[in-house]
């Protein structure tokens, strides 16, 4: 009777964490969209200054993170000193800037697609680079991911969805996605080697140094350069608070995502966490079609099945390997 008082808790706290991550990011999605596309006020501008996005999200995500490790932190310390987090930072900075700027050139779909495509680099560098060598499993994955992909951005977009668009590039929408990847695996790889080299480093510590070190780049290129627009976006907000209102949910909507996302690691693994957030991603593309006004035709859903379809093998992949692992700890 315990046990089955336990399991039913675990089941709760999972769907808990499903549903946090998926409103977080689904509405974070709406509004980013929203930003990007929408004309405000009676003079119908646009909000043309995307970059500012990630300097409002690093400012609540430091503020949140340095809360959160007040509230929680047991005070043990050990963790990474903050002036480790610089290099990553730069690329932290870098990365989604590229991410949310390719939105003035393709649709929201578009970029979320692009963006599913983490696998594809790593892969190539991994092979190319440090001679791994990967199963046919593993390259039947990256040939519908990439698959999916390359034919969606050569099927033609509706008129209705170029029309929202600031510049419609297509390939200029697409290169800035996949260098984001790019700066994305670099930084995730500078973040393992760093908690490889501060075991006791804790979600909450990298997410501070990382907010850290993105709100001081931020503030010099929005603020510090010459062509830095921070002055002309705060000057936006100012004079429409309901694109004022939309920055401030987007990043609060960013810092509580993370916290169902910590939560979801910690207690149920990385393997269920990236499960949600890819059908989170796909649970996206069909908001965005279906209240944003971007109509998919048949062969685009088929590329977006494509994508999620490699993805699913992939995670089924993992799941596999997991359980063999697990297998081999009880023998």
């Amino acid at each position: 009777m315990e046990a089955h008082g336990s399991g039913l808790r675990r089941v709760l706290l999972l769907s808990f964490c499903v549903a946090g991550i998926w409103a977080a990011y689904i509405y974070q999605g709406v509004l980013q969209e929203t930003l990007s596309t929408k004309k405000f006020g009676e003079d119908g501008k646009r909000f043309e200054h995307l970059a500012f996005l990630n300097l409002a999200q690093n400012v609540v995500c430091l503020v949140w993170s340095f809360i959160m490790i007040k509230l929680w932190s047991n005070g043990g310390g050990g963790g990474a000193p903050w002036w480790t987090y610089w290099s990553a930072g730069i690329t932290n900075t870098i990365g989604p800037a590229m991410g949310i700027e390719a939105l003035k050139y393709i649709s929201y779909p578009a970029q979320v697609l692009a963006k599913s495509s983490k696998m594809i680099p790593v892969m190539l560098m991994g092979a190319l680079v440090y001679g791994i060598r990967y199963t046919v499993p593993e390259y039947l994955c990256t040939f519908l991911v990439a698959g999916g992909v390359s034919s969606f951005a050569l099927l033609k977009t509706s008129s209705k969805t170029i029309s929202k668009l600031a510049n419609p590039n297509a390939p200029l929408g697409y290169g800035l996605c996949f260098l984001n990847l790019a700066f994305d695996g670099f930084t995730n790889a500078t973040q393992d080697s760093i908690t490889a080299r501060y075991p006791k480093t804790s979600a909450w510590d990298i997410m501070l140094g990382m907010n850290l070190w993105g709100t001081i780049y931020n503030m010099v290129y929005m603020f510090g350069l010459p062509h830095g627009s921070g002055f002309e976006a705060v000057q936006f907000c100012k004079q429409h608070p309901e694109a004022a209102w939309d920055i401030l949910m987007y990043c609060l909507c960013g810092a509580v995502g993370q916290n169902f996302i910590f939560l979801t690691i910690s207690r149920f693994g990385s393997l269920a966490n990236t499960t949600i957030t890819t059908t989170r991603k796909f649970v996206s593309i069909v908001v965005s079609s279906v209240l944003s006004g971007n109509p998919l035709s048949s062969k685009q859903w088929g590329c977006v099945s494509m994508v999620f379809g490699g993805l699913s093998y992939q995670i089924y992949l993992k799941w596999r390997k997991l359980q063999r692992v697990q297998k081999k700890k009880k023998t």
